[in-house]
């Protein structure tokens, strides 16, 4: 990478990070102008990216957010290493090719342009259609080496791989979990607790093919893969729930879906003794109940904390599954926050806490603030969840966290 940077001039370098400042302040309407004009001249890409996210916004954000960073470090780009290899692992799952990056750059500097008008010089156009080649070689590099790996893995594969779904499970209200077979009968790769993978559906109705990812919620080790997924509703325009209310509905055990291997770099550290706290808020309990599972199965010795928020019994999954586990095994102990419980959850003492997770509770419950923090699930939830935790001076490095979709800010 250092090599790639050097590939640069100090002009270049210069003139880069002196549109910091524009970035920062114009950097969502350069990436959202980017994503109407490319997907305008290269329709077959919406094939690969989230509709939704798109619609929402949260794409734009994600992709202002990376450019605005690789601008800031343009001249030491090793900085921005992890989120490289974040969107890398996305990208990878998501089947992203070398052979996308230059129609990528194509619409960003045109977008510049046409955001920016006469303030993008041809002199600051030229110097980020550099930047953009060298920053470009950073992400192929890194996604080439994820794509060999997962191949050379024992049970992997490239591409996507046909799995039948051999077991369909109500898990709650909302969710539901599919358990995925190899169609071809063949082993599978292992994968890290909290990694994900990518099913591709085609809709009946839809013009193009949906690509959502999933956490896998149980514990490597099984020949089959495990997803919940959340039934979404639709939100006026905004079409959240098209790919969940399908497999929901319309995918029966015995169905074949498309899925790409395991990625993601949140996961969870199996090779630590240290105590584990594990924070979930709705459907974001899918990659903490793999490490749970996992830790009961391969460290039974460590100390786990597991603490759900839901808002009710009814929207409530896998709570028995995780209420025997701290039963049958004294490394684990497990907490319920209800946000607005039933009468009857009332009447049977099913929760720990009425209202939200805070930290007066977090302090009460867990009484050492030397453990490894891992949260997932809506981004309010996660911004008051890391809120607490430095409030309480727990390690930035034993702070982990993973945002279903595009990256967000935690602290804004």
């Amino acid at each position: 990478m250092t090599t790639a940077t050097n590939q640069l001039d100090q002009k270049t370098i210069d003139i880069v990070k002196s549109t910091v400042p524009v970035l920062a302040e114009h950097g969502e309407a350069i990436t959202k102008r980017f994503y109407e004009m490319m997907f305008t001249n290269h329709p077959e890409l919406l094939n690969v990216f989230n509709h939704a996210n798109q619609k929402q916004g949260k794409q734009p954000r994600a992709l202002a957010n990376t450019v605005y960073a690789a601008a800031q470090y343009i001249d030491n780009l090793e900085a921005i290493i992890p989120v490289v290899k974040q969107i890398a692992h996305k990208h990878r799952s998501l089947q992203i090719k070398a052979e996308q990056y230059p129609i990528v750059g194509k619409h960003l500097l045109l977008a510049i342009k046409d955001v920016l008008g006469d303030a993008a010089t041809d002199e600051i156009i030229d110097a980020w259609g550099k930047a953009y080649g060298v920053i470009a070689d950073v992400f192929i590099q890194v996604e080439r080496e994820m794509y060999e790996e997962a191949a050379a893995k024992a049970g992997g594969w490239d591409g996507f791989r046909e799995f039948n779904v051999m077991k369909k499970v109500r898990e709650s209200d909302v969710i539901t979990s599919f358990y995925l077979h190899p169609k071809d009968g063949g082993p599978i790769s292992t994968f890290v607790p909290g990694q994900y993978i990518s099913v591709r559906l085609k809709i009946e109705g839809e013009t193009y093919t949906h690509i959502r990812q999933y956490s896998l919620s149980d514990a490597p080790g099984h020949d089959y893969y495990r997803i919940s997924v959340k039934r979404e509703s639709d939100k006026g325009s905004i079409p959240d729930g098209t790919v969940s209310n399908f497999l929901h509905e319309q995918v029966n055990e015995g169905d074949v879906l498309h899925i790409t291997a395991p990625a993601g770099d949140f996961v969870l550290d199996v090779e630590s003794t240290r105590p584990v706290v594990l924070i979930s808020g709705g459907v974001g309990l899918t990659p903490l109940m793999s490490m749970l599972n996992t830790i009961v199965k391969q460290t039974p010795e460590r100390k786990v904390t597991f603490i759900h928020a839901a808002i009710n019994s009814a929207t409530h999954a896998m709570d028995q599954h995780v209420k025997g586990l701290a039963q049958e095994h004294e490394n684990v102990e497990y907490y319920v926050c209800y946000e607005k419980p039933t009468e009857q959850d009332r009447l049977e003492k099913v929760f720990d806490k009425e209202g939200y997770v805070d930290l007066p509770w977090l302090q009460s419950i867990i009484k050492d603030s030397n453990s490894e923090f891992y949260f997932c699930g809506p981004v309010p939830f996660m911004k008051a969840i890391n809120k607490a935790l430095k409030e309480w001076n727990v390690r930035e490095e034993d702070i982990h966290f993973e945002f279903f979709g595009p990256a967000d800010q935690l602290n804004a």
